[in-house]
């Protein structure tokens, strides 16, 4: 059986030739997809290790995209031994940019991140209007919504898109979370979300804690 706790490691430590390396050896043996989650499990516990050295100043952006195209590549290797496909997921989540804005890059890191604790991440791309986000949600029942913004004009777009659920009467039943350089305290009162982050790896431990 693989070592867990050495694996974790790897993973936090972007170790990327020893993980790789250990889940080789592991899929060789002819696991069972009871240890396949387990070993899911142990490289969600290292992108956790990840986002804690990001909060340190240890890791970088660079170092989170990193990060999660090694999480994809490991759950790329494990999802054939987990019989549905897929690992286990925690909650669901709408993310996109919002209308009048192109950029990605922090949207993407944020969701490698919580795809890698376990979310279930749709992913709407850029420029989306109010009524993708809303017919997302109809369509998805997500937990939570993401917001993504790096102009300033973004936090119109946002509250639009908030206020659009709320016309639709699904606002009740989601969180929204806003990210982005343009975000603040105040932008968040203006948005009406439920929270806001300019940190991925502070935004995912939000998202956890708000499906337990």
């Amino acid at each position: 059986m693989i070592d867990l706790a050495k694996l974790t490691q790897a993973v936090g430590d972007l170790e990327e030739a020893l993980v790789l390396s250990l889940l080789n050896q592991f899929i060789a043996a002819n696991p069972g997809k009871d240890d396949a989650q387990e070993v899911v499990a142990a490289c969600q516990r290292g992108m956790e290790t990840v986002g804690a050295n990001y909060e340190k100043g240890v890791y970088f952006v660079g170092d989170l995209i990193f990060a999660g195209d090694l999480l994809s590549k490991c759950f790329d290797m494990l999802n054939p031994l987990l019989g549905s496909g897929d690992h286990e997921k925690h909650g669901t989540i709408i993310l996109g940019t919002v209308e009048g804005d192109i950029h990605d890059i922090g949207k993407n890191v944020f969701r490698s991140m919580c795809e890698a604790a376990g979310f279930h991440v749709i992913d709407l791309w850029i420029d989306q209007p109010a009524s993708a986000f809303v017919e997302a949600v109809r369509i998805h029942r997500p937990e939570i919504v993401g917001f993504s913004g790096v102009l300033t004009l973004s936090l119109d777009a946002m509250k639009k898109a908030a206020d659009a659920l709320a016309a639709e009467g699904l606002r009740s039943g989601v969180k929204i979370i806003i990210g982005g350089t343009a975000v603040s305290e105040d932008a968040c009162r203006y948005v009406g979300a439920d929270a806001w982050s300019k940190n991925a790896a502070d935004a995912v431990i939000q998202c956890r804690k708000w499906v337990g």
